[in-house]
């Protein structure tokens, strides 16, 4: 039994990266893909219709599935190649004049840019990685300072400090920190990111910041 057990163990421990990554494959597969069924789903359909003998196979819920998802990479790398160019620039000044226009579309739309927007730039004095202690001391969580504050009160200086959570860093926590609890470290964004996408398991280095220097 001993022995059964610790093959179970180690055979589970063998198959759950595998796992994670069927799940987190099956995701993104479904999500994109599911973007372009409304139009292609239809279309594959009617040609199915006009043609049985040729064209039969378009009606196959997993050529569709695939059509559609290629369909929608090209639609995003079509976009990712336009974006610079000033036909692209124009219709994205559009495309946010329009959700200026929507109360809560502006606010979620305006909040997602500006995260993605610090996540793309390089460290510098208003955005950097820190470590601070999260969710309680003793524990540290990797954050991004995206700007500072001053207490009223007390004119102490704060720092607005993105948590992201893992794998997905889209999601996480906003939390006000006094500029002296925040532990300083020189890792880039992308460093930061791989962290934490991995779930640790990737690091820019072996040693790490955790303990402050002027304080436990």
């Amino acid at each position: 039994m001993g022995k059964l057990q610790t093959y179970f163990l180690s055979g589970l421990l063998t198959l759950l990266p595998i796992w994670l990554v069927w799940i987190v494959f099956k995701f993104v597969f479904v999500l994109l893909s599911d973007l372009s069924k409304p139009v292609i789903g239809p279309l594959t359909s009617e040609l199915a219709a006009g043609d049985p003998a040729m064209l039969g196979w378009l009606s196959d819920p997993w050529v569709q599935t695939a059509i559609a998802l290629f369909a929608t990479l090209v639609f995003i790398v079509a976009i990712g190649a336009m974006g610079p160019r000033v036909l692209g620039q124009r219709l994205l000044m559009g495309f946010e004049a329009l959700i200026a226009r929507i109360p809560l579309a502006k606010s979620v739309y305006g909040s997602a840019r500006q995260l993605l927007d610090m996540l793309q730039t390089k460290p510098g004095s208003s955005q950097r990685v820190v470590l601070l202690d999260f969710p309680h001391a003793g524990i540290k969580a990797i954050g991004f300072v995206t700007r500072s504050f001053h207490d009223e009160a007390t004119g102490r200086e704060l720092a607005a400090v993105y948590v992201p959570t893992t794998p997905n860093p889209t999601g996480g926590y906003l939390e006000l920190v006094p500029v002296e609890l925040l532990t300083p470290t020189d890792w880039s964004v992308d460093q930061a990111m791989t962290f934490i996408l991995s779930g640790g398991a990737v690091s820019p280095n072996e040693r790490i910041p955790f303990q402050r220097q002027d304080g436990p």
